[in-house]
């Protein structure tokens, strides 16, 4: 945590609270820290759907080749804030009107799902012309992973793709581009490449059969983040120096990758105070402000969000402080539910009643997968630090900021 990040906290009025808090700094060194990493050859677009923040979007602009989005309402938001950015239009079940959006919006870039999809795309090109990557469902053993994207609904089969071709063919204004495969998530380097080895080996040799000019594949996200250990950040020098010995055995093809948490989780935090600590047999819990309704990432994932306590030492009432000392203790939040936990059974020094929790690695899959409307709690306020360390204005959902 940075000082400037810790001083934020404290300085948030109680009003604020719970509140995301999102190092934009610490996030701008983070991405060229990963570009840096990269051979030339490969291309990073951001997943949106990690957080779509506007000051996150804005900040990575500069530093992606581009953004990856998964619906109409994503492709909207992200050419409203970051509007000559090229766009890569992904995901599942797209709809004609989402279908439409995304040729009016000039995405550089569609992703196709089906040969249905394609067929229904080829009927709104009009005189207009597409760029498209088929998602293939390509069998392959990713190992042991925290989420296997192969398999499923996503993409096709490869005996499919010839089926494409033939759609292709008969409508010029449709061009492959190349394939998408994303197999996996929650890979660390030495993973992704072998992943990603097998898929250039098949991806090339599909397409030598075909005679097809292959210049472009796309392996998604997938670089794992440890939330039980946040010091160890992915290993993306490992990922670049590996990827630059895999495409120099594919000397025509560009490479592009679309990570999201592996690329914000670490920029935000979660900050929240703590209304209750009680005791029930035998076991002490901190009851928050907020929860899982604002912070789901710990409920979707199952772990223990990393957290660090902030003392607050101002005490006004005129009975004793309900506290815990040197135990473990259950964090929750204010939900009707046993389920709102995030963090269970953590050893801690002290925690009182009134003193602030920030939970790190906030910033991604975090406010945005939660459910913000149960219980109908006020939703949170979000700030931003900028250059200088001081708090700037950002979106509140309703509620203000500093």
């Amino acid at each position: 945590m940075r000082p400037e990040a810790s001083d934020l906290f404290v300085a948030l009025p109680g009003d604020d609270l719970p509140a995301y808090v999102y190092d934009l700094p610490d996030l701008r060194e983070h991405v060229r820290t990963i570009r840096a990493a990269l051979p030339e050859r490969v291309e990073l677009l951001y997943a949106a759907k990690a957080n779509s923040d506007p000051g996150i979007l804005r900040t990575l602009a500069g530093h992606v080749h581009g953004f990856e989005v998964a619906s109409g309402g994503e492709l909207d938001h992200v050419r409203a804030i970051v509007p000559d950015a090229p766009i890569a239009f992904g995901g599942p079940g797209k709809t004609q009107r989402e279908l439409t959006r995304a040729l009016d919006a000039g995405a550089e870039r569609l992703h196709i799902e089906s040969e249905h999809e394609l067929r229904l795309l080829t009927t709104l090109l009009g005189d207009r012309t597409v760029e498209v990557l088929l998602r293939v469902n390509l069998p392959v053993d990713v190992g042991r992973v925290a989420l296997a994207m192969g398999g499923g609904p996503f993409g096709m089969d490869p005996v499919r793709l010839d089926r494409c071709l033939e759609v292709m063919e008969s409508a010029p204004g449709v061009r492959l581009r190349g394939l998408h495969l994303h197999l996996a998530s929650g890979l660390q380097a030495q993973s992704h490449l072998r992943l990603v080895d097998k898929i250039l080996a098949w991806a090339e040799k599909w397409a030598r059969d075909r005679g097809i000019d292959l210049r472009e594949v796309n392996v998604g996200g997938g670089m794992g983040v440890d939330y039980a250990s946040p010091p160890a950040v992915f290993d993306w020098a490992a990922l670049g120096a590996g990827l630059r010995r895999i495409l120099a055995r594919h000397p025509h093809l560009t490479l592009r990758i679309e990570p999201g948490r592996s690329v914000t989780a670490y920029c935000g935090w979660y900050v929240t105070e703590v209304l209750d600590i009680k005791f029930s047999r035998g076991h002490a819990f901190a009851v928050l402000r907020g929860g899982t309704h604002h912070l789901r990432t710990p409920a979707a994932k199952q772990h223990d969000h990393p957290f660090e306590v902030i003392p607050e030492d101002t005490w006004l009432r005129p009975w004793d402080r309900p506290e815990v000392r040197d135990e473990p203790v259950t964090l929750v939040g204010q939900l009707c539910t046993p389920k709102d936990v995030l963090a269970s059974r953590i050893m801690t020094e002290r925690l009182r009643v009134g003193d602030r929790v920030a939970f790190a690695m906030a910033g991604a899959y975090a406010w945005n997968i939660s459910h913000h409307a149960f219980l109908m709690h006020p939703h949170p306020t979000f700030h931003h630090l900028d250059d200088v360390g001081a708090p700037v204005t950002g979106d509140t959902c309703g509620r203000r900021t500093s």
